[in-house]
């Protein structure tokens, strides 16, 4: 299409019916190109960001192993992903879970037309449909990307333990039984949790919640580390560790202000409501770990700014930057105190801090999107007042967050035990303590 038909195209579809502009959605360009670019960020954050956050945590023994989950995770959520997991997730079906219309990506080609895709409507078919601007090709895509973070998110809880093929069939089931039906829930436009009001813009209930929940689940059911609590398990190479943060900062760009669905206001305000959120984060905990251990760390500073990302990421598109400013302090503190203070008080062994920071700021962002939303941001024809933040909105958002802890918790537990019973979850002790680069895969760092 050209540029000048292209440019009265919405003037046509505003003097069409509402149900036949969600029948004929058009291709916006510059939306297209901003969704290619998010989601080539999304991406980064697993590999190389997560990968290298993560890696440069443990201990030097572990590191290449660590490093392999994400990678492996990423190719392994994304088949899964191409089969089924986008079916299921944002597939019509019913308000609880997705059709197989789409199973092993049938029919995603219908679109094209004379060698050019064109958009797509999501929730076709349904009493709810929405018009996208992008094609169906790339909203998958970006999809994608949060569903390979997320398992990967959870490998920070068992790092340094758990079998290599135990985490491959644990990320295909978790990926089918737990991300694809919260998803759904939560982002299908019939979703029965979006259906009671509740909000989340970019993945604090579907990521960080859901992440953070089984890897404190994991955690428990895999048992700790060898020489936990007496021994010396420092991090092997913290620049790993800034650099992994670093990325992960950058990509969430995409994760965020990409959640907008297209080149828009709402992705801007998205944009600088992250940045804030996280250099505030950041400064909280290097505060309340400087007055707490007297000394300001980088491993800390780098998991405030994190957590600071965690909790903004269901309010980026329904606050305004004052609030940003406030959710990000926040998470600091409290996920500081999550991952410090109360972790050694219950002896619990989350390695890396999956809960103390993605399900601690999870939550913390989740409800506060309840307190915070600005009604402007994501006001529309059909809903002129938006999301306000009130009573009302913070009693929705807990209860996504009550719903998704105990699905999370419930199907992570039976998918845990089973793989325990069958293949078994941990390595043994003598192969731990030599190391899970040599053991499992052959490898180390000379």
């Amino acid at each position: 299409m050209s540029r000048n038909l292209s440019k009265f195209l919405p003037l046509a579809l505003a003097a069409l019916p509402l149900s036949a502009q969600a029948a004929t959605p058009a291709i916006d360009t510059g939306d297209t190109a901003w969704m290619l670019t998010s989601t080539a960020l999304v991406l980064m954050m697993t590999i190389p960001g997560l990968a290298l956050f993560y890696a440069g945590m443990v201990r030097k023994k572990n590191v290449l192993a660590t490093l392999i989950q994400s990678f492996a995770i990423c190719c392994i959520a994304s088949i899964v992903w191409m089969v089924a997991g986008y079916s299921l997730a944002l597939g019509t079906g019913t308000p609880w879970i997705g059709d197989m219309s789409r199973f092993m990506l049938s029919g995603i080609a219908d679109h094209f037309h004379n060698g050019a895709d064109q958009a797509f409507t999501l929730g076709a078919g349904s009493t709810n449909p929405t018009a996208m601007t992008i094609p169906e090709s790339v909203y998958m895509m970006f999809q994608m990307t949060f569903a390979i973070i997320t398992p990967a998110l959870i490998a920070g809880s068992f790092a340094e333990r758990m079998k290599f093929s135990a985490l491959c069939v644990f990320t295909v089931l978790w990926s089918l039984l737990v991300y694809a039906p919260v998803a759904h829930w939560v982002w299908s436009p019939i979703g029965w949790v979006g259906g009671l009001g509740a909000v989340d813009f970019a993945g604090g209930t579907v990521v960080h919640i859901n992440s953070g929940i089984a890897g404190l689940i994991t955690a428990l059911v895999i048992g700790k580390r060898r020489g936990y609590g007496h021994d010396d398990l420092s991090p092997f190479n913290l620049t790993y560790a800034i650099i992994g943060a670093s990325l992960l900062w950058v990509g969430w760009f995409g994760f965020n202000a990409g959640s907008a669905g297209g080149a828009n206001g709402r992705a801007g305000m998205a944009m600088l409501t992250t940045q804030i959120a996280a250099a505030a984060g950041g400064m909280a905990w290097m505060a309340a770990e400087w007055i707490h251990n007297k000394k300001p760390t980088a491993l800390g500073i780098i998991s405030g700014a994190v957590a600071g990302l965690v909790a903004i990421t269901p309010a980026a598109g329904f606050v305004l930057p004052g609030p940003a400013l406030i959710i990000g302090l926040i998470a600091g503190i409290v996920c500081f105190w999550a991952s410090a203070i109360l972790k050694p008080r219950l002896g619990y062994d989350d390695s890396l801090d999956a809960f103390g920071v993605h399900g601690t700021g999870g939550i913390i962002g989740a409800l506060l999107t309840g307190v915070f939303a600005y009604g402007p941001l994501s006001a529309t024809d059909a809903n002129p007042q938006g999301v306000v933040g009130s009573a009302t909105q913070f009693l929705r958002q807990a209860e996504a967050v009550c719903v998704t802890i105990v699905w999370c918790v419930i199907i992570t537990f039976l998918i845990l035990k089973l793989i325990d019973l069958t293949i078994g979850l941990r390595v043994s002790r003598d192969e731990e303590l030599e190391g899970l680069d040599m053991v499992l895969h052959g490898e180390r760092i000379n």
